[in-house]
């Protein structure tokens, strides 16, 4: 059997030759001095080599272990090389099938049945905490302290419910690829437990109608904002909408304007829904106007030069403002923590529950509560559309007129700069 001296003393000759170790492995030294480590077998009555790689690279223990490997592959019946191909084939399937890949792959086949912004929030973000870490690793290979790591990360900056989502997304991969035989485990399912647990969101919001004024004044008294931004403030408030649906307004929604039941047509695919209730037009969403967000809604169709959006960006008039600009002009307001633009759908539900029961209008409640797009189970959403509409219509106007008591008009508030 040879020693590791020898190996490293075998010097280069005229001619190739073997050094011999036992049980078929050898050294190979060639003309020029380069050494590699082989393995003489027989399978089938044929004789056949197998090169483990080059000394002193591939160690001298290495390579016995090597040659062990194969001799039991041997006593199995199995060549040694077809099953290295078959290992070294799998390796390559392994380092192919990154989890990014995966991801994109899964993405792919399920985004057709998810709502388009939706499928693109989900790709976002991956993008932006997954990819980065994880993104490059086989699929298979990913432990649950990997996964962890992602998540803490999330966590670190404050963002719980942001965790269990993405941790949801991963785990939706990790299932895929289970599928599809591209990993045997999910390890971002045996990590759930061990995530921050979630509180309920409340969104930041005044529960008093001079405050809530107070907050509207202020929003729209900074200098220099742009006026999309505040009507799209103002609008917001005195409809108790969600903040996209605001952002996403669109001029053909608005019907009857200069007439005695001017009203918000939103389209299902735009509300808070189901899938298959986005694509289901009984599903739209019919909101009453009151005068003064008529008033707006017709200020701002005159200022946007958008030849759709009611709201366009300041940077393009083919997209919206964006998430970010009506919560960014809260925030330079001073209502950080106070009051942030989806609060005014609680403060319009606080105010106007508490002047329900001052005026003993108990039926009120469910009213306030299908303004603000809550849909019962069991209610066909046609009937809901159009239920208690002189009602709430109504109330929408009570909830205007107290709000915007001793406020600007929409056109003074146009001629801020």
């Amino acid at each position: 059997m040879l020693t590791d001296i020898q190996c490293r003393k075998a010097a280069k000759k005229d001619k190739p030759y073997k050094l011999a170790d036992s049980l078929g492995l050898y050294l190979y030294v060639t003309p020029t001095g380069f050494r590699s480590w082989r393995f003489k077998y027989r399978i089938d009555g044929k004789e056949k080599r197998l090169i483990f790689g080059p000394y002193p690279e591939v160690s001298l223990v290495e390579a016995r272990e090597l040659r062990d490997a194969a001799r039991k592959h041997l006593r199995s019946g199995r060549d040694p090389a077809l099953e290295r191909k078959r290992d070294q084939a799998a390796a390559a399937r392994s380092a192919a099938n990154t989890f990014e890949s995966v991801a994109i792959e899964w993405h792919q086949l399920k985004s057709p049945a998810l709502a388009v912004r939706y499928a693109g929030q989900i790709m976002d973000r991956l993008k932006a905490d997954v990819f980065p870490i994880i993104g490059g690793h086989p699929v298979a290979d990913i432990t649950p302290a990997e996964v962890l790591d992602v998540i803490r990360a999330i966590e670190k900056r404050g963002s719980t419910e942001m965790a269990h989502k993405v941790r949801t997304h991963i785990s939706d991969v990790f299932v895929h690829a289970i599928a599809t035989g591209k990993a045997q485990q999910d390890p971002a399912h045996v990590i759930r437990k061990a995530l921050q647990p979630t509180t309920p969101r409340l969104w930041p919001a005044v529960t008093r109608i001079a405050a809530a004024r107070e907050v509207l004044k202020t929003v729209e008294a900074q200098h220099r904002s742009y006026w999309g931004s505040r009507f799209a403030s103002r609008l917001l408030a005195l409809t108790a909408a969600r903040p996209g649906v605001v952002r996403l307004a669109e001029r053909h929604e608005f019907e009857d304007l200069d007439g005695k039941a001017p009203i918000w047509r939103i389209p299902a695919e735009k509300m808070k829904l189901t899938r298959e209730r986005k694509s289901d037009v009984t599903f739209e969403f019919v909101i009453p106007l009151s005068r003064q967000a008529v008033e707006v809604v017709e200020r701002a169709l005159t200022l946007s030069d958008a030849p759709k959006l009611l709201f366009p960006s300041i940077r393009s008039l083919h997209k919206p403002i964006s998430d970010s600009t009506l919560s960014k002009l809260y925030r330079d307001a001073g209502f950080a923590g106070r009051h942030v633009p989806h609060g005014w759908r609680a403060t319009f539900s606080t105010i106007m529950n508490e002047q329900a029961a001052i005026d003993d209008r108990e039926r009120d409640r469910a009213i306030i509560d299908m303004m603000l797009a809550h849909m019962p189970e069991g209610v066909e959403a046609a009937y809901n559309r159009a239920a208690y509409m002189p009602r709430r219509r109504a109330i929408a106007q009570q909830w205007a007129d107290a709000l915007t008591k001793g406020l600007e008009t929409a056109e003074q508030l146009a001629q801020r700069r």
